[in-house]
């Protein structure tokens, strides 16, 4: 960070702001692999709080592949370098959710879905999302994305990790062996009525088929 950054966060903090510190460690980059990239995630979540200043940190392992945040290993990633800095400490972790798939699929609804079980699980506090089809893509984010995100961190709260973990496995075997041919999914005003911004009769259909999907893996979600 050069002195323009400290600055601002020099004038935030005289400011009484809240400040959020970012960053995304890349599984497979110059981090390596899975214990490599957790001690790397540990490390600069502790970073943003004792050098930076920040109230809470947002997280967000990223696949070197893929892009995303929902892959088995960056999953893996998350929920053990937030289980352990739970474990240890009061801070308040938040972490980004980039699914493969694109709004109005079922894949898209499923992944964040699965995001938000494992976050919730391994004591995550604020969830930010979710940005379908890896975020890149303009004017491919809605509302439902992070509907099912809240309907599926409130139905994970309170059970027992060894149950999530078999319904996170089950749910991304399911997925994962699309990562080559995820569906793009449509743009906001095509899932969305831009008038009354609700989402059309197909999209509720498609969250209804998600939702059947995660009840049969083992979360009870209820809406």
């Amino acid at each position: 960070m050069d002195m323009t950054g400290l600055n601002m966060l020099a004038g935030w903090t005289t400011s009484g702001d809240t400040i959020m510190v970012e960053q995304m460690p890349i599984f497979g980059g110059y981090t390596g692999g899975l214990e490599e990239t957790a001690i790397c995630d540990v490390a600069t979540t502790l970073a943003s709080f004792a050098l930076f200043s920040g109230n809470f940190h947002l997280d967000g392992p990223i696949h070197i592949r893929w892009g995303i945040t929902t892959s088995r290993e960056t999953l893996k990633i998350a929920a053990h370098a937030a289980a352990a800095i739970d474990a240890n400490t009061d801070l308040l972790l938040a972490n980004q959710y980039y699914p493969m798939a694109g709004p109005c699929t079922e894949m898209c609804l499923i992944e964040t879905a699965c995001q938000a079980i494992s976050d919730t699980g391994s004591g995550r506090e604020l969830l930010s999302g979710s940005a379908a089809a890896k975020g890149v893509v303009q004017d491919k984010t809605t509302g439902m994305e992070a509907r099912v995100m809240g309907e599926a961190a409130r139905t994970a709260a309170g059970m027992k990790v060894s149950d999530l973990n078999e319904i996170i496995e089950t749910l991304v075997s399911g997925y994962e062996q699309h990562y080559n041919d995820a569906p793009e999914g449509k743009s906001f005003r095509e899932c969305y009525d831009v008038k009354t911004v609700k989402p059309t009769a197909e999209y509720l259909e498609v969250y209804e088929k998600a939702l059947a999907s995660l009840r049969d893996a083992g979360l009870d979600i209820k809406h």
